[in-house]
């Protein structure tokens, strides 16, 4: 795999540059970093829709045209939304295996302006049935929704918000050294304490940064990947998809327990382990999509790392942390590039390059003989997705 970004940038600070300029950046730094030039890509997996951020839409011809692109032979996107960013890689993949393509890009870029916002998506869209029942109750944004599945899971199994505040601490000291995070001044308790109160449980820390940038992963097959210009990530399995009960996840009120008060990960986990024979004790280091800070939490759960409601004691005993030693007490390193919460929001791509760059051997807070990480994309509306990225 390649991987390429641009800088990050705080929400509506990214002008003037456009979508399709800083995407166009990231991929090329992603052709760099590959060892190719732009006119080799052949292939293009989106997911979102192929929506830029959900505000805008990537468009192939527009693409190529640019990048002087002069022909593909694959270009696909999963539906909905970030919960398909590892599911785009596995989209590739299937281009790959099947012969359309030689190099594949995935993409996403981002950027907010004051008049367009993910912060308030729901409240301003048209109203649906769904939205009638949503906008009424102050449900507005991704937030408010997904502060009531944190709710719930806490009155089911005790979870604590200390146990969110560990989460937001722990990955926070990640992005002390990372030169392009958004987030970077160390943590306490009492910073977070004082975090203003947006959707109860939930505090402002507690939801992820609104970022422009973009982020662009080129895929290949591994025998071509012999030539590239580092040493390959293997994409060891791939699963994408999930369950009706599901469903339309944080945007839809009518989930039975114990899917009400989870990731919606379980099944897409279970489909991951029976495909690569692994399972969550395996892996060296986890890349949770982190858009609220509970959905951490209730993704360890779902993969496996422990059981069913005991996702606050062990994210209290610590082990979730880098910054005390990877794998701490059993544990398992998670989000050591700062993730969604504090590095960049770029609908989950970040997660992707930290999961490349650490089986590579060339993480920032690397994990020490790193062989296998976990990337998520989501919880969010179906398909949600899991990748194992193998060292070669």
């Amino acid at each position: 795999m390649g991987v390429g970004a641009t800088d990050y940038y705080v929400r509506g600070k990214s002008w003037p540059r456009t979508i399709n300029d800083m995407a166009g950046e990231a991929i090329l730094n992603a052709c760099a970093d590959a060892g190719i030039h732009v006119r080799q890509i052949d292939g293009i997996a989106y997911y979102s829709g192929a929506g830029a951020g959900y505000l805008d839409k990537f468009d192939t011809a527009s693409l190529m045209e640019t990048l002087g692109i002069p022909h593909v032979g694959f270009s696909a996107s999963l539906t909905s939304g970030g919960g398909g960013c590892p599911g785009a890689i596995g989209l590739a993949t299937a281009g790959l295996m099947n012969e359309d393509c030689t190099y594949t890009v995935t993409l996403m870029a981002l950027q907010q302006l004051p008049q367009h916002r993910l912060g308030v998506v729901f409240g301003a869209s048209a109203p649906n049935p769904e939205n009638s029942f949503l906008q009424p109750s102050g449900l507005v944004g991704p937030g408010h929704l997904m502060s009531v599945l944190a709710r719930r899971h806490m009155h089911l199994y005790g979870t604590t918000q200390d146990a969110f505040a560990e989460i937001v601490m722990a990955t926070r000291a990640n992005t002390a050294n990372r030169p392009k995070a958004v987030r970077k001044a160390p943590l306490s308790k009492a910073d977070y304490d004082a975090s203003p109160m947006l959707a109860d449980p939930l505090r402002r820390l507690d939801f992820c940064l609104e970022t422009d940038g973009a982020v662009a992963v080129i895929t290949t097959t591994a025998e071509r990947a012999k030539d590239c210009r580092h040493p390959p990530a293997l994409v060891h399995g791939c699963a994408h998809g999930g369950t009706r009960r599901w469903g339309r996840a944080f945007a839809w009120m009518g989930m039975p327990d114990p899917e009400f008060a989870s990731s919606g990960h379980a099944w897409v986990a279970d489909r991951l382990w029976e495909q690569t024979g692994l399972r969550a004790a395996d892996m060296d280091v986890a890349l949770l999509y982190d858009h609220f800070s509970p959905m951490v939490l209730m993704q360890l759960e779902d993969y496996g790392f422990c059981a069913k409601g005991e996702g606050n004691d062990y994210v209290l005993a610590g082990k979730v942390r880098y910054d005390r030693g990877a794998g701490v007490n059993g544990g398992v390193p998670v989000n050591t590039h700062g993730g969604n919460l504090n590095e960049a929001y770029i609908i989950g791509m970040t997660h992707i390059v930290e999961g490349v760059e650490q089986v590579r051997g060339t993480a920032i807070n690397q994990v020490t003989d790193a062989e296998f990480a976990l990337v998520t994309g989501g919880p969010a509306s179906l398909p949600v997705s899991g990748m194992v990225l193998r060292r070669a």
